[in-house]
């Protein structure tokens, strides 16, 4: 397995893995998630691929702040191979090397497995409630 950096040819290949990991939400338009991060960051943008497919996504940021993670997912047919762990951890040296003191992740409260992983790795619930305001309009849902 190698963790790299997102790389333009692999455009289709990441939102076919998002949504076999039923990552998309008809609110986000993909396609547009994608070039607004190669925008910005685009290097804590990272993909893991076995044998030339890729087979996980991990979408970092930071604002000089905080950093965060999106659209971590792993093909179904490779979990439970350490590939999530090792998407986060590249993510997290990453964000170090920055100065970066923390990550946040957002995780939709009904996904218990995905929970009990961040907990896995020494995430925990924050005593936080989480507020969001759509500045722009992608699609109509």
């Amino acid at each position: 397995m190698e963790i790299r950096v997102f790389r333009q040819d692999d455009f289709e290949e990441v939102i076919t893995l998002w949504e076999r990991c039923d990552l998309l939400r008809p609110w986000n338009d993909p396609e547009m998630d994608i070039e607004r991060k190669l925008n910005h960051d685009a290097d804590l943008f990272l993909v893991a691929e076995v044998g030339g497919e890729v087979v996980g996504s991990l979408m970092g940021g930071y604002d000089g702040h905080r950093g965060s993670a999106y659209y971590l997912g792993v093909h179904p047919e490779y979990r439970g191979r350490g590939i999530a762990n090792a998407l986060l951890s590249r993510l997290e040296k990453k964000l170090i090397a920055r100065g970066c003191p923390k990550i946040q992740i957002m995780v939709r409260e009904e996904n218990d497995l995905v929970i009990g992983m961040y907990e896995r790795l020494e995430y925990e619930q924050q005593d936080v409630m989480l507020l969001g305001k759509r500045l722009i309009e992608d699609q109509e849902y």
